[in-house]
């Protein structure tokens, strides 16, 4: 659990839950999302995996594996997320940005000019993340677990898993239309917005439930 005290990742996350609005079937997938959580968190001994898959493990399904860490610690549960992809590039250095402008601390602990590895933490945990781009099934990622997709390639493309206890899809738009433009920074702060809001929405739900 998170230190009470406040940090700007707390005010980011609570403020995206206030000011984001979840349209009902948005929300309708969301809780079916929290009940299975909440279904094999009772099943397997009050502990629940899920892995964030996106094609090229870059951007949304990074931003799911950080903010479903920073909702399992500030809401107490023992849910451990990862990320993997149909292609291995990069933790995009978008994305990394947009979440150290709210709080996220990153360290390299593996430097590499293609795809650096790094300890993703925040203020108010000893705990942290390895954040870099990697195939769905590395071995880094602890089997079983339930699966969310972000991108529709992801989705349509992603071969069939046999680790999955469960698979939904859970699509957001892809920031990187922006790159490179005067855009780039509010569509990637839109993303983590969104991101934010909706792993509240889940976490809450599940905290509620058990």
């Amino acid at each position: 659990m998170i230190k009470t005290e406040v940090t700007k990742t707390k005010n980011f996350f609570e403020n995206s839950h206030r000011n984001i609005t979840i349209n009902e079937n948005r929300k309708e997938l969301l809780s079916r999302i929290a009940d299975k959580i909440v279904e094999i968190y009772n099943a397997h001994n009050g502990h629940v995996n899920i892995n964030f898959i996106c094609t090229h493990n870059s951007r949304r399904s990074q931003l799911g594996q950080v903010w479903a860490f920073f909702a399992s610690r500030y809401f107490d549960l023992n849910i451990t997320p990862f990320s993997g992809g149909t292609e291995v590039t990069a933790f995009h250095r978008n994305t990394v940005r947009t979440l150290k402008d709210v709080g996220f601390t990153f360290n390299v602990k593996e430097f590499s000019h293609q795809n650096p590895v790094y300890q993703v933490t925040f203020e108010g945990t000893d705990d942290f993340i390895l954040g870099f781009s990697k195939a769905f099934d590395h071995s880094v990622n602890k089997t079983p677990y339930i699966v969310i997709t972000t991108c529709d390639s992801a989705d349509e493309n992603c071969p069939f898993i046999p680790e999955a206890i469960h698979r939904f899809h859970l699509p957001y738009m892809d920031p990187k239309y922006a790159d490179n433009t005067p855009e780039q920074d509010a569509a990637y702060l839109k993303t983590n917005e969104e991101v934010a809001s909706e792993m509240y929405f889940i976490f809450e739900k599940v905290k509620l439930s058990l």
